[in-house]
Parts: structure tokens; sequence; C-alpha cells
């Protein structure tokens, strides 16, 4: 399919970028999610404090985009940086993992609505048929729910986008002044001595741990304030406007979080001593109590206080929504303007947007409702490596760009940025191999699957990229193989110490005697060679698969480097023909004038190193081609030069002859030829006088030997066998005049 891609028309405002990016950055989650996570592994003073900590770096993150938006203002953002700095395969990494981010937040709040719902509106979209998956009841009316909502979002996005943008801007607002009123008005009323913020940190760790972690899990919580980096075609303002709005929208999502952090732990449900209890044990409550900050809404401010975090959830869900919708279709338009996905997908409707890529983004994601929460909620859980690697791109962009501009403060900002990725990824991983991770097991797995399906994507690309922009970066693949080992060891890790735990769950249960009656059958020594040989199986399958997925990533790794090689060879063989065909005179058959200038130039070098051999040069030149063209025509011309030409070849059969000018030839006389050179030249002229008598081909010639006294370049040696040829060919003009 072909398309001509159009171009994105400016629509966006400064407060509707302020709005898109905030809507992007805080959602569902900051409520559901964001506050029980972080409090759990942090305590409310933990989390504040790292929730800042991660801001600040968000505002190193931030200056970096201002810096990059304002020299490449394009559709795309990280992946047109990527692309334009590092090469089209770091751009096709950074847009992989970037894709499922956004989509990722995206599914997270479609498939919130639903729940929305059951809080808020009880049972009644749960009916009709409905399934289990992953443990998740999905009710079919709930997953429509979702889908109209999908379809509504792109409808919009595609026909009103003023309106969108004024809707997005609406609604940021509201929830920011909803949940800013509840929070103040809560505290107004919270009394410290009956229900004090204590402790203020997680119990069983220190201080300092549970700040770091909550600091470097913080790209989770801000990933999509940088989206209107997708968008800069479409400002309605000057782009250096952008890195106020980015801070606005940072300090904004980060004064919301810490609002939402400190509702949850003012207000406690009867039998909860602190709210450590409370948070630990939050799946055992059923409705608003199941919300912490809602409970404490409603147990301060009464049922206005809820509908007032009604309306804030409800606008959080719709600018994600909105926002996430935005930034996948322009990221997808970005791609399919540079021929990386089909072209069509670049169409831009007579309103100046990508509508065909907003369809896209919506005919995927309405399929997944279907899949449950479950899975989306292990899908949400890699974005904190996507925005890590994201926001680490973008740093190493503006650390690059800058380093050419030759900017100091760019380049800080930028190795700041890399380096605060880095100790942040370092931080997940160590906290991952050494404790409970809050991600997922199966987590991991999927992350390891979109790697792999990363492979194979950018196999197919390698086979149709005609213009070979990509495959010249093998760091590509280093980082594709190296996340693939490491998630799929943290996902067999993971798993082992699930099962692990399971076991000796069984083994405490059956010496405690609360064990099913068929357990006590076994004795106890076959029982517990029963759970260590599951143990033991359970292992062994996840060392099988692990090996599986590691071999099979491999595979297609070298099948990647066998395309490129295949390319490269091509390449070079072109190469080598066009070369061929650049240096070989096409009548004749020897080397063409090109290749003298070539050769020359070598053997200048060499002169000038001073380790050339002796040469000389012969200068051959046709006598008569002018009358023969005029009087027998210029294919009797042609073949009397080739004629000629084989002659000069039969006398210097080991050196290079070369075609120099219409009539001319030239001999560069090395070894055998060079030594025997006098009587070669004896013999060739001893042809040509024998040719003249008998009216066949006559040429002049002439010699000349390299001098090393003398001699700085081959262009000496050649004029002084020009002069002799010149001179011989003037002796056989008198000769032919005394002849007549």
């Amino acid at each position: 399919m072909k398309d001509t891609p159009g171009t994105l028309t400016p629509y966006l405002s400064p407060l509707g970028a302020w709005a898109l990016a905030l809507g992007t950055s805080i959602g569902w989650g900051s409520f559901v999610i964001t506050g029980t996570n972080y409090l759990s592994q942090g305590g409310p003073a933990g989390s504040i404090l790292g929730l800042i900590l991660g801001a600040a770096v968000m505002l190193v993150i931030s200056q970096n985009y201002h810096y990059m938006i304002n020299r490449n203002p394009d559709a795309g953002g990280v992946y047109a940086y990527a692309r334009d700095n590092l090469g089209c395969d770091h751009g096709f990494l950074a847009a992989w993992f970037l894709a499922l981010t956004y989509a990722a937040l995206l599914w997270a709040n479609a498939t919130s609505i639903p729940l929305f719902c059951r809080y808020f509106l009880g049972g009644f979209f749960q009916v009709g048929p409905h399934y289990t998956i992953f443990g998740y009841q999905v009710f079919v009316t709930e997953s429509a729910l979702s889908m109209a909502s999908i379809i509504l979002v792109a409808w919009l996005c595609t026909r009103r986008r003023r309106l969108t943008a004024g809707v997005q801007a609406a609604l940021a607002l509201a929830f920011t002044v909803g949940i800013t009123v509840v929070f103040f008005a809560a505290m107004s009323r919270h009394d410290p001595v009956s229900t004090p913020i204590q402790p203020l940190f997680q119990p069983g760790r220190t201080a300092t741990a549970q700040i770091l972690y909550i600091a470097s899990i913080s790209p989770w919580a801000f990933i999509g304030f940088e989206n209107i980096s997708h968008s800069a075609e479409e400002f309605r303002f000057s782009k250096k406007r952008t890195f106020s709005i980015l801070c606005a929208a940072v300090l904004s999502a980060t004064a919301l979080y810490c609002f939402i952090f400190l509702l949850s732990v003012t207000s406690l449900p009867p039998g909860c001593p602190t709210w450590v209890s409370y948070i630990t044990n939050l799946s055992r409550y059923r409705g608003i109590q199941g919300l912490p900050a809602f409970f404490a809404a409603r147990t301060y401010l009464g049922m206005a206080g809820m509908y007032l975090l009604y309306v804030a959830l409800f606008g959080l869900i719709v600018t994600s929504l909105i926002g996430n919708t935005l930034a996948l279709s322009r990221l997808l338009f970005a791609l399919a303007r540079d021929e990386v996905l089909p072209t069509p997908f670049a169409h831009v409707n007579e309103r100046g947007c990508p509508d065909r890529a907003v369809w896209a983004v919506a005919a995927v994601s309405i399929l997944i409702p279907f899949f449950g929460r479950s899975a989306i909620g292990w899908i949400v859980d890699v974005t904190t490596i996507g925005a890590t690697l994201t926001y680490a791109f973008v740093s190493i962009c503006a650390y690059r760009c800058a380093r050419r501009e030759d900017r100091l403060s760019g380049q800080l900002f930028g190795a700041a940025g890399v380096t605060l990725m880095i100790f942040f990824g370092t931080m997940l991983l160590l906290q991952t191999l050494h404790t409970s991770s809050s991600m997922a097991t199966e987590s991991f797995f999927l992350f390891t699957v979109w790697a792999i399906l990363g492979f194979l994507c950018f196999r197919a690309l390698l086979i149709r990229d005609r213009r070979e922009r990509f495959g010249r970066s093998i760091v590509v693949w280093i980082v594709l193989l190296s996340l693939i080992l490491f998630t799929s060891l943290v996902w067999m890790e993971q798993t082992t110490r699930s099962v692990t735990y399971d076991a000796m769950e069984h083994i405490r249960i059956y010496y405690s005697g609360e064990a099913d009656a068929a357990a006590y059958v076994l004795s106890q020594e076959d029982f517990i060679a029963q759970e260590m040989n599951a143990l033991h199986n359970a292992d062994m399958r996840g060392t099988l698969l692990v090996i599986g997925l590691f071999l099979f990533s491999l595979l297609v790794m070298v099948s990647n480097y066998t395309v490129m090689r295949r390319r490269t060879q091509e390449r070079e063989s072109a190469l080598v023909t066009a070369q061929n065909l650049a240096n070989t005179d096409p009548l004749t058959g020897v080397k063409s004038k090109h290749a003298y200038v070539e050769r020359e130039s070598l053997v200048d070098k060499r002169i000038w190193e001073g380790n050339m051999e002796p040469f000389s040069i012969v200068i051959c030149d046709l006598n008569n081609l002018k009358e023969i063209n005029d009087t027998r025509g210029h294919q009797a011309g042609d073949e009397y030069i080739r004629c000629a030409c084989q002659i000069v070849c039969q006398h210097f059969k080991h050196s290079p002859v070369f075609r120099v000018g219409g009539d001319e030839f030239a001999v560069l006389l090395l070894g055998q030829d060079y030594q025997h050179r006098r009587a070669i030249m004896a013999r060739l002229c001893e042809r040509f006088e024998e040719n003249r008598r008998m009216g066949d081909v006559v040429m002049a010639t002439g010699i000349s030997d390299y001098d090393p006294a003398k001699d700085r370049r081959v262009a000496a040696v050649y004029e002084r066998a020009d002069r002799e040829m010149y001179a011989r060919k003037r002796a056989l003009k008198k000769a032919d005049r005394k002849h007549v």
C-alpha cells in the first residue's frame, strides 16, 4: 500500500499542552495503585520524599526534552531524536518499548472504566455473559463499555481536535482542583492525636533504602508527561515554552500524588491501629474502604468529598485515555512517515489529524478488555522499564546534540539524565534480584516476549529495508538480547521462589495437621519427597523455558545477522561491479582513464613515501584515426582503435594498459616488462613500421623512465613520454609526406 504522508496542523495551546502532559502522567493508578503500592514500600514520608526526589530527576529529563523539541520538533518524540542522533536502529528500539509503554497505560485506563462503575455504580454493568481469565471475572457488558470508550475517544481525536483539547484542559483543571480541595479540607479536619500518621516509614527497612526505591520507580509515576513531544508539530505556541509546561506538569503531578499519599493514611477503618495494618491488608476491604483516599474524603467531608473525588477520578481516566491515544497515534504516524510502518498510517485527514494511525490504535485496543484486568496489570508493570529506557534515550540524544553544538549546559543535563537512568535501572535490578519485586512474575515473562517480538519485527524490517537504513548498529541487538536474558532469568527466579514458598506452606500445613486427609496417606518422608520433586520439576521447566527463549532469540539474532551479511555482500558486489565498470574502457576492454587516475594517485603516494619500485610509462597514439572516421565511418574507426589496442596488449603482457583518450593509450611498465622495455619497444616500433608500409594500424609511441632523483610525481614521467610520442608522430607524418 502506498499513500502520501500529510502534514499535521497546529491546534495545541499552552494550556492544552499542560493538560495533555499532566493527564497522561496521572491516571486511575494514582488513586488505586500508586498510593497503596508506594505506601507499602516506603510509607508516607518515604513515598513523599522519594517522589520529590524522582520529580527533581524528571525536571532534568524535562530540560533534555525541551532541548530536543527545540532542535527536532518532529512527531514521534524520542523515536525521532534517536533516529536523527543515534541512527535508525536506535530509533526502532526506542519506538518499540515506548509503544508498549503507551499502549499499556491506554489499556489500563480503558479497562479501569468498568472498575470505576463497580466501585461507584455497584453491579449495574455486571450482567449477561461472563467468564474468568487469569482469576479475573470479565463481563461482556463491561468489556463493551471499555470498547465504546475507546471508540468515542478515537472519534473525538480524529474529528474534533479542538474540542478534545478543550475537554482535556477542563478535566485536568477539574481533577487538579478537586483533589487539592479535598486534601486541604480533609487535613483541616484531621485530628493528628486520634489518627497519627505514624510510623513515617515502612517498618523493617531503612529510611534511605525506602526513599531511593521510591525514587527509582518514579519514572512509572511520571511516564506520559513527555507525550507533548509527539505533538510538537501541532503546537500553536513557541517551542521555547515547552520547559515551563513540562515543569508545571511534573510539579502538578507531584503535588497531586503527595496529596493522595497523605489522604490515604489520615483515616483508618475500625480495628486498624495504624496505616500499616490498613494498607498491608487492603485486599480484605470492599467498597469505599478498599480505596483509602475515597474513604478519607467520605470520613471528613461526607458525600460531597466523595463526589468531588468521583469527578476527579473520572477526569483522570478520560484525560489518560485521550493523552495516550494521541501520543501513540503520533508515534505510529512518525514511523509510517519514515516507511517503518505501512505508509497509509501516515495519512492526514482534512483536519490535519493522522486519522488512520488513531483508528489503528483503537482497532488494537478494543480487543484488550476481553483479556481481563489481571493481564493488563502485568503489562502495566513493565512501564517502569520502558520509562527508564525512554528517558535514557532522550538524555543520550540531548548530550550528543549539545556536544555537536558545543553547548556545555546541554551536555551537563544530558549526561546527568543518562547517569540517573543508569542508577535507577541498577536500583531496580538490585531490588528485583535481592528482594520481592513489586513487579508481577508474569510481567517479566511478557517483557521477554515483547523483546523477542522486537527481534522478529526488526528482521522483517531488515528484509524490506531497501534504503539500508537499519542494521548498522550491533548495540541494538545486544540491548535486546540482554533484556531477554535478564527478564527471563528474573522470571525463572521469581517462579522458583513462588514454588518454594508454596512447598514450604504445604509442609507447614502438613505438620500442623491442617492438610487434607489424602496428604496423610503418605509417610512424612514420602510427602517431603513429593514436595521436593514438585519443586525440582518446576525448576526444570523454568530452566528449559529460559534456555529455549534465549536460544530462540539467539537464532533470530543470527538470522538477522545473516540478512545483514547478505545485504552487505550484495552491496559490496554491486560496488565492485560499479568500480569495474568505471575502471574498464567499454570499447577496448582495457583499463579506463578513471583507473589510470586512481593508479597515478597510488604511485604518487609511494613516490612520496620513498618506496616506489622502478617503472616506465609508454604512450601510444593512433595515426590517421580522423581520416578513417571521415572516410569509412565511426564503426570502422572503433575497429581501428580495437586493433591498435590488441597490438599494444600483445607486446606488454605483464603491465596494465589504459585508454586515456579517444586515440591514446598509456602503459605502466613494471617488473618483467620494465626490465625488457627496450627490446619490447623495438619490436613494437618494428610492428608499426611494417603496418605503415602495408597500410594497416599505425601508432606513434614514446617511453620515459622514472628517475627517483628528479621525479616527484608520475605526471613528470608521463609528460616526457608524451613529448617523445609527439616527436615520433611528427617523424611518421614527415615520412608519409615524402613517400607520397
